[in-house]
């Protein structure tokens, strides 16, 4: 069985206390679901702001309101171009062989894998590792690292992938409508510019925070 998966590249929280999060202790992937502990999707909403918050080429943090929750999300809120580190994790139950994306990949870049079914065939996302998916008649093969010589491979059939997106896309809008309810119990003053921030970074539409939820 083939899995897709949207997924969050996160750190370690170092400290973070603006809100409660699910500390990983170092570099991880997390899956974006409506199944996300509130800790967990506390994880995700620090990491969207702390990653959005430097203004382009300088390591500050941008300038914004002294409080210190105004001030963290500050870069999320006003920077006009969003991302969030991570893409779409595959895989293969039967043979445990997972395709994950690489440095530099963003959740918004997963739309490429459409380039696999009616454009190019095939689509690259990221480095270090360097994975591939490239359409071979009626299979898609996903390599885990083209920089690797005999890296493992999946095998998804053509007619597969459309769905395994679809599902990939519902998780991560259950992920949204998951972190507005969040947003509302934990930054309620921010819950509905910080919710339409976070659709943007998934190039997703957000849910429709109602006033004072």
């Amino acid at each position: 069985m083939i899995i897709l998966q949207p997924v969050l590249e996160i750190l370690a929280t170092d400290g973070f206390d603006l809100w409660p999060v699910a500390d990983p202790g170092g570099y991880d992937l997390l899956p974006l679901s409506g199944a996300l502990s509130p800790d967990q999707v506390g994880t995700a909403v620090m990491r969207l702001a702390d990653c959005n918050d430097a203004e382009p080429g300088r390591r500050e943090r941008a300038q914004g309101p002294v409080d210190p929750l105004g001030h963290f999300l500050h870069g999320l809120l006003t920077s006009g171009t969003l991302w969030a580190p991570g893409g779409l994790r595959a895989t293969d139950t039967a043979t445990g062989v997972v395709l994950s994306p690489g440095c530099c990949n963003g959740l918004d870049e997963r739309h490429d894998w459409r380039e696999v079914i009616d454009g190019e065939g095939w689509a690259d996302f990221g480095h270090s590792p360097s994975p591939l998916a490239e359409r071979i008649g009626d299979v898609v093969r996903l390599t885990v690292d083209t920089e690797q010589p005999n890296s493992p491979t999946i095998e998804v059939p053509l007619a597969d992938l459309p769905s395994l997106l679809a599902d990939a896309e519902r998780d991560l809008a259950a992920f949204l409508r998951l972190a507005t309810t969040w947003s509302a119990v934990h930054i309620p003053d921010f819950a509905a510019p910080v919710c339409a921030a976070l659709g943007r970074a998934l190039a997703m539409p957000a849910p429709v925070v109602a006033p004072n939820q």
